[in-house]
């Protein structure tokens, strides 16, 4: 079944070109089924661009999914058009009353800044605190995936030499693990960080699992025992030319960046990259739906939290 979301929101138009089914309110107001219920915390600077990136993903599932894209409060977007954010996404004050079978909160610029100095940095600890008691599961991507670590278990991340850049080969660490089902002994997926949390500070915490890793990206899939919460160090999201885009755009700044690692052939930027992790990105999000999100979460959404 597919994805609901607003019936003019424009990432219709384009995931519709790629033949992903969307469905709009009008219609699915019709059907006679109880659809998962999924916020997006949308942390991104182009906010449009990461919408089409995450829909397309969450699209590929047998279930019929209620997305609502959530904004900070008090937060102001330089990169994406006001008029956007007020027709398409609400204030979490808005929502904090409800609850959700699920959240995934995205990656954010940030990589450099400590998480203190993040501007809204208190309010992103309270939607972590209030996502246990509202969400059945949280995904977390990227940055938020290395926040979420900080405030939920203390761990600190280190700020790596140079920026992590390129598709890099994941291999499986808990095959059996339903997260993983399907996958591949190896695997790729794109990574663009400049901060990681070594492995070894994971074993003192015995409610966190390794599922994939690479001796170049660090840990890359992790999850708590319940399935609560599951943790994305790179960007299974991305699209083909996402790499590319970010390369050019530290070219220009004069930032000197290093070519992105086994994504251009031949490593030569001049020549198109191959998208080469998008069926397991389908994947992790199909079974994170499935296995952590509607498996687990109760009929009567007000019932997640209740003792």
């Amino acid at each position: 079944m597919p994805i609901k979301v607003v019936d003019q929101l424009p990432a219709i138009g384009a995931l519709s070109a790629e033949n992903v089914f969307v469905m709009t309110e009008s219609r699915a107001a019709s059907q006679d089924i109880r659809p998962q219920h999924i916020a997006i915390l949308n942390l991104m600077p182009n906010k449009i661009t990461t919408e089409i990136q995450l829909l397309r993903l969450l699209a590929n599932s047998p279930l019929q999914v209620d997305v609502e894209l959530l904004r900070l409060d008090d937060h102001v977007s330089k990169h994406t058009p006001e008029s956007h954010l007020n027709c398409f996404y609400r204030y979490f004050s808005q929502v904090a009353e409800q609850k959700y079978d699920g959240l995934i909160i995205t990656g954010a610029p940030l990589g450099l800044v400590d998480y203190e100095d993040v501007t809204y940095w208190d309010q992103l600890e309270g939607i972590l605190s209030w996502a246990d008691s509202h969400v059945t599961s949280t995904l977390f991507l990227c940055w938020a995936a290395h926040a979420a670590l900080y405030h939920y278990y203390g761990l600190q991340r280190e700020i790596r030499g140079e920026k992590l850049s390129g598709v890099y080969n994941q291999q499986l660490v808990q095959p059996l693990c339903p997260l993983v089902r399907g996958f591949d002994d190896e695997f790729k997926v794109p990574h663009s960080r400049y901060a990681q949390v070594p492995k070894q500070r994971f074993a003192q915490h015995d409610d966190l699992h390794i599922l994939a890793e690479s001796d170049v990206t660090g840990p890359y899939l992790l999850q708590n025992s319940s399935g609560s919460r599951v943790f994305v160090t790179g960007h299974p999201e991305y699209d083909v030319n996402t790499l590319a885009d970010e390369y050019q755009r530290d070219l220009a700044a004069g930032q000197n960046p290093r070519i992105p690692e086994h994504y251009f052939p031949g490593d030569d930027p001049a020549q198109p990259p191959l998208k080469l992790w998008q069926s397991h990105a389908f994947l992790l999000f199909s079974n994170w739906l499935n296995y952590y999100v509607y498996q687990a979460t109760p009929f009567d959404l007000g019932a997640i939290g209740r003792k």
